[in-house]
């Protein structure tokens, strides 16, 4: 019960902040991602 109520304010939090939050959170997932690439060849 808990952790479907944790998923929904999760959810509804991602909503009200819009797709801002999400795009940014996309483009440092990428230069993770990119950084990972870097270091390890």
């Amino acid at each position: 019960m808990t952790r479907k109520l944790l998923i929904l304010i999760l959810l509804a939090t991602l909503f009200i902040s819009g797709c801002e939050c999400a795009s940014g959170f996309g483009r440092d997932l990428q230069k993770f991602g990119s950084w990972i690439e870097r270091n390890t060849s």
